[in-house]
């Protein structure tokens, strides 16, 4: 009889309160269904550029199922690379299949370089290049316009992973610490004072900010100099996503925690807000995900600050490579504050 009053009660627990009971049912539904979109999507097609190839080989790539794009020269191709318009290019030198590969994704790299090996096998070079005769193989040689041969798939992912980081533990600490502030009287108390609301909120993110911005100082600098990560570009850039991404994050947290009454419903916010993130920060390649799907990553703030930092480490960009990218995380930030501003009309006017 007493087991059975302890299962009631926590029976009786679990129905009133709803939050979790839709968690238990939406949340593993939800991040299923977003597996099953992402891993059983389209199969990625290689973007080839050719520049004056023949057209024995132009069809024999297209035939491959890859995405072709014809160049007049050289100089069009390399200026397509650096857009990332294409995955690499092709061009014939001497009888030699010089391929140039974009280089920054280790897994595009492979299938471009996969794709060529299986194209090219057997072809013969056309009569009339220099040095070279009828029946002669067209041996592919490959260059890469950023990163190398030696780049290792930690390389690449170290960019969203610090970033993914940063905001994970940024959002949950915030969240859960803010939350502790309503719960205790703190804020209520804040609140009966002459301090404004956003007064109140640029005091929380001026005082969590301090903190949060020292761990993500810690991520970038512990990732590029301690384990080595592939870093081409400027660090001070990098460390300014970083703090861009975790007041994102900061921000966007204490805006949830209004909407949570225990710190265990404030995680229960993790499957529906992060792990989504997690799926379309980079980590997977969107270019295979369902078109109607792809939409999700314009508004999730960890894939601006993955896109910026890939950007930086990795391609060596500057400003104007990033600019977007900072205008982006600083506008959400200053929405999420403002949303903060708002939600704290629930609990006293002043």
């Amino acid at each position: 009889m007493r087991i059975r009053a302890v299962i009631v009660r926590i029976a009786r627990q679990f129905i009133h309160d709803k939050r979790t009971m839709a968690l238990l049912v939406v949340a593993p539904l939800l991040v299923l269904s977003l597996m099953y979109l992402v891993f059983n999507g389209d199969t990625y097609q290689p973007k080839i550029g050719t520049v004056q190839l023949p057209a024995a080989i132009t069809e024999k790539l297209t035939a491959a199922d890859a995405k072709v794009t014809a160049y007049d020269t050289v100089e069009a191709a390399e200026a397509a690379l650096a857009d990332q318009e294409i995955d690499a290019f092709i061009r014939l030198d001497q009888g030699t299949a010089q391929v140039k590969l974009e280089g920054s994704d280790p897994s595009k790299n492979r299938a471009v370089m996969l794709l060529m090996q299986k194209t090219l096998q057997g072809q013969a070079a056309p009569a009339g290049v220099a040095g070279s005769s009828n029946g002669q193989a067209v041996a592919p040689e490959f260059q890469y316009l950023h990163g190398s041969a030696d780049m290792s798939s930690f390389d690449s992912f170290s960019p969203v992973l610090i970033g993914l980081f940063a905001f994970f533990f940024v959002f949950l600490i915030a969240g859960v610490s803010f939350l502790r502030e309503r719960t205790s009287g703190t804020l209520e108390r804040l609140l009966a004072t002459p301090l404004r609301r956003w007064e109140i909120v640029v005091g929380y993110m001026a005082g969590f900010g301090i903190f949060t911005s020292l761990q993500a100082v810690l991520i970038a600098g512990f990732t590029v100099y301690a384990l080595g990560s592939l870093m081409v570009g400027s660090f001070e850039y990098v460390l300014l996503i970083m703090l861009l991404l975790s007041l994102t994050a900061l921000s966007f947290g204490t805006l949830l925690s209004a909407f949570a009454n225990t710190e265990f419903q404030m995680i229960q916010f993790i499957p529906i807000v992060i792990v989504p993130q997690v799926f379309f920060s980079g980590l997977f390649d969107l270019e295979s995900i369902s078109p109607w799907l792809r939409w999700i990553t314009h508004i999730t703030p960890l894939k601006y600050g993955a896109d910026a930092l890939r950007g930086i480490m990795i391609r060596g960009e500057g400003w104007s490579g990033i600019a977007l990218d900072v205008y982006v995380l600083a506008g959400l930030s200053l929405i999420f504050m403002l949303a903060n501003v708002l939600a704290l009309q629930k609990h006293r006017k002043i």
